[in-house]
């Protein structure tokens, strides 16, 4: 955990603590479900933490920020942002309920009383957020097609209101199906000086761009 830390200046010393108990329980709880695969868990800080800890250098919540983490898996990244932001408040959602039992279980542990880890699929969701985030989890016209309606305008944070995709890879194709372009694209090898995050990004789409999502037939 050490050798990360100066690469996110803007984690407190409260927040790593908790990180550092957080890991203990991945490793623990990946011994009985396969929340990453058993040959990487070895880069969970180098590979996995970092990776979703990437935002904290972009991104600054205000108080009562809402943030649904579509597809969380084990956490990932709403679990981590969680204990990065404890003035916001984070809905983790997934469909599949054992790995909602994970997060539901690490949160507890953890004390974290700004999370809600939900089992259903995000389009049944009924509430609007500020933002929206998702690690890798389907193809972007997929995803937004789950998350249409959800995502409300706003500026008070660091950040226009939006999605914050973490992607990896060509991308093109996908964008000109979605029909709308990122406003940032946060570049992920040469922040976390790692060749594995080559063609590793984080997107930020405007909440005000959504509209001009095209329609997808799931």
């Amino acid at each position: 955990m050490n050798s990360i830390r100066e690469t996110f200046p803007n984690v407190n010393e409260q927040a790593w603590s908790v990180l550092e108990a957080w890991a203990v329980l991945i490793r623990e709880w990946n011994e009985k479900i396969n929340l990453i695969s058993r040959k990487d868990i070895e880069h969970l800080e180098a590979r996995h933490l970092s990776h979703c800890l990437a935002i904290t250098n972009y991104l600054k919540l205000m108080d009562g920020t809402r943030v649904m983490d579509v597809g969380t898996g084990g956490g990932f990244p709403g679990l981590i942002m969680a204990i990065c932001y404890p003035q916001a408040r984070f809905t983790l959602v997934d469909s599949i309920g054992k790995k909602i039992g994970v997060v539901k279980d690490i949160a507890e542990q953890l004390k974290l009383k700004n999370v809600e880890a939900i089992h259903c699929r995000a389009d049944t969701i009924k509430k609007e957020f500020d933002f929206i985030t998702g690690r890798a989890v389907k193809n972007l016209p997929e995803y937004f097609s789950w998350i249409r309606g959800k995502v409300r305008r706003g500026e008070r944070n660091s950040l226009p209101n939006g999605v914050l995709y973490w992607k990896g890879g060509a991308m093109k194709e996908e964008m000109d199906t979605l029909g709308i372009r990122p406003r940032k694209t946060i570049r992920l090898e040469k922040m976390l000086e790692d060749p594995f995050f080559e063609e590793k990004y984080i997107l930020h789409f405007d909440a005000r761009d959504m509209p001009r999502v095209k329609r997808f037939k799931v």
